[in-house]
């Protein structure tokens, strides 16, 4: 019997395949961009916004952290770059008008593509308890609601302050500090769900929770090792610095279920020789089984320490702690469970060895498909190990290179977006601003989720972002949001969470990035910092979607003022009329940007201080770089069943939708698709064409289910499936969480394949 996709969205429910390119970017998607361009902003918009993108008197990308190079191109930015300040930069609205034809109920049934294709919002709203759609309100009154709620709350503990990586530091520094002054440390941000791993293995073994690598490392590298990320689709200007490494002579490795069409070949649009035949990137392709990192680097330790004269001794012995545990468990390594593990041949792995051996400056390179397992942390622990046994940290061309998705995610956490500050920090607030900030620790994603689906969280404020559709567990999510007496959105336009609220719903609209911001003092600009610990400034060129639109620091102070009041100790009218003062305040607050104003005038902007690559200083317990020897784990498949990673099409960026093709895997008009090795769906009887619900299987005995995807055939690794999210984050568990971060599980959800409908 063949089965067939079930009654509902004939587009995205009826997706047409072809088969995996094997080369990214080019003339096609440049056609791409200007395309979707075009269609939101018109031809004068787009080309006076694109050219201001990531240039150093424009906006920083509303997409990804990539870093800036020193000499930037008239273009500087990718096919979804500029699909993501089309949408922030269209010409659609949408008005009080639309929320009167569209109830809460009818948003609600709408799929995350249509609310987004709508428009910018244009007036603050709000959902009155018992009513059925939004209605337009004033601002003062907003602020009004917001007061009430969270003063009438028993404790501020009972209030959630959720953070996107979108918010400039400017509006980050204030929104912690209004959040602390109130008395909660409840600030979950997008790093929980994404980077939280890496922070928490590196702030272990090196002392720091971010990267040691500056773009020009990567130029000056011997070897890269890209692990458990896509480039093409999540940070497609990386293909150009790899691009550029390569010219210098360094060689790459992949490491990851899927092959991807940018590390194959990449068609730099900006050269005449990349719109003609392009570079190879790729030297080496590892499809690895999922969750089995950290085994291939334990077995390359092993090899290593079993290699005359491969490891750096003086190194190890100068800056090191810890060797000798790491080292017997090393040398244990067993190549039987290790080749399960993986899914890899041993000729595989004594190829990549060889090259490691070959290389004096190694870096590697990860992202989500390493920090989304129940093992994440001893996984990018043991990658340390791999690169301090050889001295690649500290060192020209070398070190960890984490790859931050959202444009200023790490701009967020060093101003103080953290449920769990440092001391050091609490105190700097105290010092500066004279209130004291709480110490218990607060709630991150998963525990705030579960703290609104207890009762124990009443108020959810969400600056930026869209936190059902990110959030894992879908279900649970929106029955948590929905105990909520209020929940309170700061957008600039419509996604899923505005439809699942609490009792009461705000959404207040905002300024963009590439919007002017004009307020008391004249016209100011905010600063990001990239993903290798760089902060410039932005400034916006284009005039406001709506004149009712505020900025988020404008937000921020507004509602400080309204919740506070008169007893605040924080001069938040200064702060709304002149972001100088704000950046004043950070150079006195947090290390590393002394000077703070006049540093980021250069156009360049300026780097962080990084002790373990400025000094090969390692702020850890131990004063040293700590190896560490954790057992070796990998998730356990059951017989019959797929080891199941969520993952992004190329027509999105986290959790919007920008269209519905994944023109590099060959699937045009839809998203509801599962990618199936095909020998595993020959032994599972599953037709290409064919139509699945995806039933995840956890410990709990709980059934989740994602109903009627497509059976694709497609060659990612024996045992494995993938899916986009945020689909079936339905299917990840609230407890599947990675050991210390709490990062939900979302690369490793065992699922089962049942047919759905039949002829």
């Amino acid at each position: 019997m063949a089965s067939k996709p079930p009654k509902g969205d004939p587009v995205q429910d009826a997706p047409k395949v072809a088969g995996p390119k094997h080369t990214a970017a080019g003339l096609t998607a440049v056609g791409h961009s200007l395309r979707m361009a075009h269609q939101q902003m018109g031809v004068k918009r787009t080309a006076l916004t694109l050219l201001s993108v990531n240039q150093k008197n424009g906006f920083d990308c509303p997409g990804c952290a990539w870093p800036e190079p020193e000499h930037r191109h008239t273009a500087e930015f990718c096919e979804n770059g500029a699909k993501a300040v089309a949408e922030e930069a269209t010409l659609r609205r949408v008005t009080p008008e639309f929320f009167a034809e569209h109830p809460v109920a009818d948003l609600a049934g709408r799929s995350g593509y249509w609310l987004g294709q709508q428009g910018r919002l244009t007036h603050p709203v709000h959902l009155p308890e018992g009513g059925d759609r939004y209605e337009p309100v004033t601002w003062e009154r907003a602020f009004d609601i917001i007061a009430e709620e969270i003063n009438a709350l028993g404790s501020p503990d009972e209030a959630v302050f959720y953070t996107s990586g979108r918010t400039s530091n400017e509006a980050a520094f204030l929104y912690q500090l209004f959040a602390r002054e109130l008395g909660t440390n409840n600030l979950p941000d997008c790093s929980n769900m994404c980077h939280e791993s890496s922070g928490s293995a590196l702030s272990e073994t090196i002392g720091v929770g971010k990267g040691s690598v500056l773009l020009e490392d990567l130029h000056k590298a011997d070897l890269i090792i890209v692990a458990g990320q896509n480039p093409g689709t999540n940070h497609p200007r990386m293909l150009s610095a790899l691009e550029k490494a390569k010219g210098n002579g360094a060689r790459i490795i992949s490491v990851n279920p899927l092959p991807e069409a940018g590390l194959e070949r990449f068609k730099n649009p900006q050269t005449p020789k990349g719109l003609t035949t392009g570079a190879a990137l790729t030297d080496l392709f590892l499809r690895i089984r999922l969750g089995g990192d950290q085994a291939l680097f334990r077995i390359l330790n092993k090899l290593i320490l079993d290699t005359p004269d491969a490891v750096d001794e003086d190194f190890v012995r100068e800056h090191t702690h810890g060797y000798e545990d790491f080292a017997e468990a090393a040398r244990a390594a067993d190549w039987d469970a290790t080749l399960t593990a993986t899914g890899l041949t041993r000729e595989d792995i004594e190829t990549c060895l060889r090259m490691v051996l070959a290389s004096r400056r190694v870096i590697v390179c990860w992202a989500m498909g390493l920090t989304q397992h129940k093992h994440s942390v001893p996984m990018i622990r043991e990658i340390v190990n791999f690169l301090l046994l050889r001295g690649n940290i500290g060192r020209p061309g070398a070190g960890v290179c984490p790859v931050r998705g959202h444009s200023n995610v790490q701009g967020d956490r060093t101003m103080g977006i953290f449920e769990r500050p440092a001391g050091a920090f609490l105190d700097a607030l105290e010092k500066e601003f004279g209130f004291t900030p709480p110490r218990e620790h607060g709630y991150d994603v998963v525990r705030a989720i579960r703290a609104l689906r207890d009762g124990d969280a009443k108020v959810f404020f969400a600056m930026g972002g869209n936190f059902v559709s990110a959030s894992p567990d879908t279900e649970v999510t929106e029955a948590a949001m929905r105990r909520a007496r209020l929940t309170v959105h700061v957008s600039t336009k419509l996604n899923r969470s505005h439809a699942v609220t609490g009792a009461r719903a705000l959404i207040l609209p905002t300024l963009g990035r590439t919007e002017r911001d004009l307020q008391g003092s004249g016209e100011q600009f905010v600063t990001v910092e990239d993903s290798m610990g760089m902060v410039h400034a932005s400034r916006g060129r284009l005039e406001p979607a709506s004149a009712q639109l505020l900025s988020e620091p404008a937000i921020v102070c507004r509602l400080a003022r309204g919740v506070l009041g008169a007893g605040s100790r924080v001069p938040w009218e200064e702060f709304e009329k002149d972001y100088a003062t704000i950046r004043d305040r950070i150079a006195r607050v947090i290390p590393g940007f002394e000077d703070f104003n006049a540093r980021v005038a250069d156009p360049s902007g300026f780097a962080l201080p990084h002790a373990p690559r400025d000094e090969r200083r390692f702020p850890t317990a131990t004063g040293k770089a700590n190896f560490t020897a954790a057992p070796v784990e990998y998730p356990e498949l059951p017989k019959g069943r797929l080891l199941l990673q969520t993952l992004r099409s190329h027509d999105q960026y986290n959790t919007t939708i920008y269209g519905l093709d994944d023109r590099y895997r060959g699937i045009r008009n839809g998203r509801r698709v599962v990618l199936v090795n095909p020998e595993d769906a020959r032994e599972l009887r599953l037709a290409d064409g064919s139509y699945v619900d995806l039933v995840g299987e956890w410990k709990d005995g709980v059934e989740r289910r994602a109903p009627g995807f497509r059976v694709v055939h497609y060659p990612t690794a024996r045992g494995c499936a993938a899916a986009y999210y945020p689909e079936t984050n339905v299917l990840v568990p609230l407890d599947a969480t990675a050991d210390t971060s709490n990062t939900p599980a979302s690369k490793s959800v065992v699922v089962r394949l049942e047919q759905s409908g039949t002829d």
